[in-house]
């Protein structure tokens, strides 16, 4: 159960309800998550940066920022971010227990895997690849990407977000 309760929207500011309002209007959908962090329309319109970035993130496909994403949420154990990206993956037609993973999803694996687990030491050699393979801007962008990702599964598993309904099917339980 959530230690911090979703916003009432009937009772919620005008500002509150504003920025309740652009979210689906925008993304189409509101998330537990998003019902929380709207206690602060500031606090979610950080978070919401994470659309920001990767649309930066254009050049790269979205299955490769799929895997990266999940690799940060398992290693992060964030159930609800582990699900939503199993989602993705799932509803794109993928099994995530049995992807063959392309190079550059390999190194994008090993970079979240390794960001969450020691940020501070990084392996020179993912760094090596991901400097073969990206530009600067695009490596700026990709490391505040993961930031974000880890700061919503943080949020998540802090908060205790209660767990969407419509993300049961894609539980690694429900398999």
């Amino acid at each position: 159960m959530s230690h911090i309760p979703q916003i009432d929207y009937d009772t919620a500011s005008e500002e509150i309800r504003a920025a309740h309002d652009e979210e689906v209007r925008v993304r189409g959908r509101m998330t537990n998550m998003k019902r929380t962090l709207l206690h602060s329309p500031v606090a979610h319109r950080v978070y919401a940066e994470w659309f920001t970035l990767r649309a930066e993130l254009s050049s790269i496909a979205d299955r490769p920022i799929w895997v990266f994403s999940h690799a940060i949420s398992k290693a992060a154990n964030s159930k609800i971010a582990i699900t939503f990206f199993r989602r993705a993956l799932i509803n794109a037609g993928f099994d995530p227990k049995a992807l063959v993973l392309s190079d550059e999803e390999v190194l994008l694996n090993a970079f979240g895997k390794a960001i969450v687990v020691d940020s501070n030491a990084v392996p020179a050699e993912i760094w090596a690849q991901l400097k073969d393979r990206y530009d600067a801007k695009t490596l700026v962008d990709l490391v505040a990407f993961a930031g974000i990702m880890l700061a919503t599964a943080v949020f998540n598993n802090v908060v205790g977000v209660d767990f969407d309904p419509e993300l049961m099917a894609f539980a690694e339980t429900a398999e």
